[in-house]
């Protein structure tokens, strides 16, 4: 990122323990104004407990926040600049769609007349207008997604929390609404931070990733940077489909003497040269189709277009890939 970018969020050896179990550990992080900021994990990472701290729900057990630089330690939610989008969207059954909106707002004090135009202004911008009277039960999942967004712009913050927002919509409806956010992070030009355990989400819609493991950030990078430069096994197998290659195994075909990832869709068949291995599955997926070969008692997965003329199980084939295509890793962890 820009080095002339302002800070919006800092962590620094930041830990949050419940008795003995460790939900985060010394964990150092830094968001920039306007970047849209992916914390990505498996369940138990760590990365919900994160967002919380951000939004105040929970407090530290050791080390320090800040957001745009203010200590957050002790400061309650409904004092930071922040606004939080929960997966299950917690909208108020008993009130319409434009009551739920202009919930905070009232609470704060505005003026009804005031806050319901500062409530059709957000609803108009997650494209709900004229749907102020509507009940949450009306809605279908992908509206009420948008109520929920709505409810957590009207105050206007600084930075947006979404936490798995996406998990309770269809395929479909999730990749629409993968493309709505990122439409609307640039109309706005404020920070978000997106919870997800969803690579897919994390690499087409963030700026940058944090993967997180067992209470821990193991790598910060762009998409890019982290699908094609994993710094360990783990990074490596949860990103992305990846053949995990041994030291033995990649030293005897590049010299490097380290645990290393190569992308399936990096490999590809020759007619001569290359390594010699044996089909021993297929699986079709659509627009490709994955063979597994064996290659010195090594399982490697490659994909294929699926016009591709494909090998049966069995056969003997000859594989190969670009030397710059295989990343050694620093950890093997």
């Amino acid at each position: 990122m820009n080095e002339n970018m302002n800070t919006a969020l800092q962590f620094a050896g930041v830990s949050r323990h419940y008795g003995a179990v460790k939900a985060l550990d010394e964990v150092d992080l830094e968001v920039f104004e306007g970047e849209f900021f992916a914390m990505l994990g498996p369940s138990g990472s760590g990365k919900t407990t994160c967002l919380r701290l951000v939004a105040g729900f929970e407090q530290p057990t050791a080390g320090h926040i800040e957001i745009f630089g203010e200590t957050a330690e002790g400061v309650p939610p409904f004092r930071r600049n922040v606004n939080t989008v929960f997966q299950d969207y917690a909208l108020f059954p008993h009130l319409n769609v434009i009551d739920n909106v202009a919930y905070g707002l009232m609470i704060r004090g505005d003026g009804k007349a005031e806050r319901y135009r500062s409530a059709e202004e957000a609803l108009e911008l997650v494209a709900l207008a004229g749907l102020g009277k509507r009940r949450a039960s009306e809605l279908s999942g992908g509206q009420r997604q948008r109520v929920a967004l709505a409810r957590a712009l009207v105050n206007k913050p600084r930075v947006l929390l979404l936490d798995e927002p996406l998990g309770a919509l269809d395929l479909k409806l999730r990749e629409q609404m993968q493309e709505e956010l990122k439409n609307l992070h640039q109309q706005l030009g404020i920070t978000f931070i997106f919870v997800t355990h969803d690579q897919n989400e994390a690499l087409s819609m963030a700026d940058r990733v944090a993967l997180f493991n067992d209470g821990r950030v193991v790598q910060v990078g762009t998409p890019q940077e982290i699908y094609r430069q994993p710094n360990s096994r783990f990074v490596a197998d949860f990103v992305g489909s990846s053949n995990i290659l041994p030291p033995d195994f990649v030293v005897s075909i590049s010299g490097g003497s380290r645990w290393a990832s190569l992308r399936p869709e990096s490999i590809y068949l020759v007619q001569q040269g290359g390594h010699a291995a044996s089909v021993v599955a297929i699986s079709f997926l659509g627009g490709s189709t994955r063979l597994s070969v064996e290659i010195d008692s090594l399982r490697i997965n490659l994909l294929l277009p699926s016009t591709a003329d494909i090998p049966a199980v069995g056969e003997r084939v000859l594989i190969d890939w670009k030397a710059g295509d295989i990343h050694l890793m620093e950890g093997g962890a």
